[in-house]
């Protein structure tokens, strides 16, 4: 039932009104787990799918993750006034990069508090841009913060979900919390892998392709 791993994802910035309307009605042909749509249209895909069982996604901070804490926070606080069910939000990768563990922490926080018993959060570590050390801190953040999941990759910067990440990830936040693999997942194959490595959720774009056995191409 790979269709249930999946959040159908649309995040370019060229997406219009009818690119959001495919894939939510591709989600609810194929009964995947929820769609993944920028919080522009968060109103939109709600309105669409409120009678159905598709949750609506949407992204925080997206996709540098440079927002100060307090953007973060109110980004999430009105997504889920338009009707998000779970919001992926992107840490301040800079500051990891920093050292500031204490401010990438409060970050995280920041958003977990604004989406408390409102909305489940996803925590996007951006593993392109991470050195082992720092994927092991982003996750151990995450965890401590309260989070949900931990998230490989926005789909933006120079690289997408591998294998290793994920059974890094999952062996660092345990058997219990959520680990989600986003970007370069275009096939069964891909998907199947993720999910053999420790992935309980699939971003990606390839959504009908990989429940009906063929190929997907790139980009969200």
């Amino acid at each position: 039932m790979l269709n249930k791993y999946i959040d159908h994802t649309i995040l370019k910035a060229d997406t219009t009104e009818t690119g959001v309307k495919k894939i939510i009605d591709e989600a609810i042909e194929y009964e995947f787990k929820s769609v993944c749509v920028n919080p522009a249209w968060v109103n939109f895909a709600h309105e669409h799918l409120k009678e159905t069982d598709v949750l609506v996604c949407t992204v925080i901070g997206f996709p540098l993750g440079a927002n100060t804490s307090e953007v973060k926070a109110y980004e999430t606080s009105d997504a889920i006034r338009n009707g998000a069910d779970e919001v992926d939000m992107v840490i301040n990768i800079g500051a990891l990069k920093s050292g500031k563990v204490t401010t990438v922490l409060k970050d995280i926080q920041a958003v977990v508090d604004a989406a408390k018993g409102k909305a489940l959060t996803k925590v996007i570590i951006e593993t392109s841009l991470l050195t082992e050390q720092e994927k092991i801190t982003a996750c151990e953040l995450a965890k401590k913060a309260g989070a949900d999941f931990v998230k490989t990759s926005t789909g933006f910067s120079t690289g997408g979900a591998t294998v290793e990440d994920i059974r890094l990830m999952r062996k660092t936040v345990g058997p219990k919390m959520g680990v989600k693999a986003s970007g370069g997942i275009y096939s069964e194959d891909d998907a199947k892998a993720m999910i053999d490595a420790g992935a309980t959720r699939i971003g990606t774009s390839a959504g009908v392709a990989i429940v009906t056995g063929g190929k997907g191409t790139g980009g969200y």
